[in-house]
């Protein structure tokens, strides 16, 4: 991945009392269009793949906004205790708020969702019409918790009652209105099987697309993978 070249700007920002920090990169464009990113369950907002995104959608005159959930990284919060499918998508809403409020900013967003994030920015999009979403880009994104496959580090790390309640949902229903989407998943991918982009893709209206990489990861950790995604997220993005 890329080091970040593009000037960027710290943002500090207010979703239910808990102080979210972000990072907001700018091309040289007069007020630039923004894609907002929600990271995946255990990430943040300083995402290799975030970044990376962030970086090439500068070149092409876009502003990316990472930032890092409640109980994430360098946001307010104890994870075991604040993370949920809703609270998540209340600090996205807040962030799109923050992001439009800017002077050096336009109030054409986009988003960018990556795992759970996949989710978060499905739900608020869908149950949100009052937001005009641009277009939205997936990866990994799970429709409901159910499917997620929890690893044995993580039923070790946290009990069954949390995946239970705080990872119960399903945005089945909340997503058929939504359209000018890309979805990227795995073939392999281990945590979020591949049937729930399928399941995303039928739902949803066109504008849409779907692309499925062959033997890939839910990490997408493969090389050709990662430049694959970004190029043809960007190319939508525009």
């Amino acid at each position: 991945m890329s080091k970040t070249k593009h000037k960027y700007k710290k943002i500090i920002f207010k979703a239910d009392n808990y102080m979210l920090k972000g990072w907001l990169h700018l091309p040289d464009t007069p007020s630039p269009p923004v894609i907002i990113g929600s990271h995946g369950f255990a990430s943040s907002g300083k995402s290799p793949k975030q970044i990376e995104l962030a970086e090439k959608c500068c070149n092409v005159g876009i502003g990316f906004f990472r930032f890092d959930h409640r109980g994430c990284g360098e946001s307010e919060g104890e994870f075991n205790k604040v993370t949920s499918l809703d609270a998540r998508c209340s600090d996205l809403v807040s962030a799109i708020t923050t992001i439009c409020n800017l002077k050096e900013t336009s109030n054409k967003i986009s988003l960018f969702g990556s795992s759970m994030g996949g989710a978060v920015v499905l739900k608020v999009a869908g149950e949100n019409p009052q937001i005009n979403i641009e277009s939205i880009i997936t990866l990994a994104a799970p429709i409901r918790g159910s499917s997620i496959i929890v690893s044995n580090a993580q039923k070790k790390e946290f009990p069954a009652k949390f995946f239970e309640k705080n990872l119960k949902f399903d945005i089945y229903k909340c997503i058929e209105n939504i359209s000018n989407i890309l979805i990227f998943h795995g073939a392999k991918d281990e945590v979020v099987p591949v049937e729930n982009a399928m399941e995303i893709f039928k739902n949803i209206k066109e504008p849409k697309k779907l692309v499925i990489m062959e033997n890939g990861d839910h990490r997408i950790s493969n090389k050709e993978h990662q430049k694959k995604l970004i190029k043809l997220a960007v190319a939508w993005y525009l």
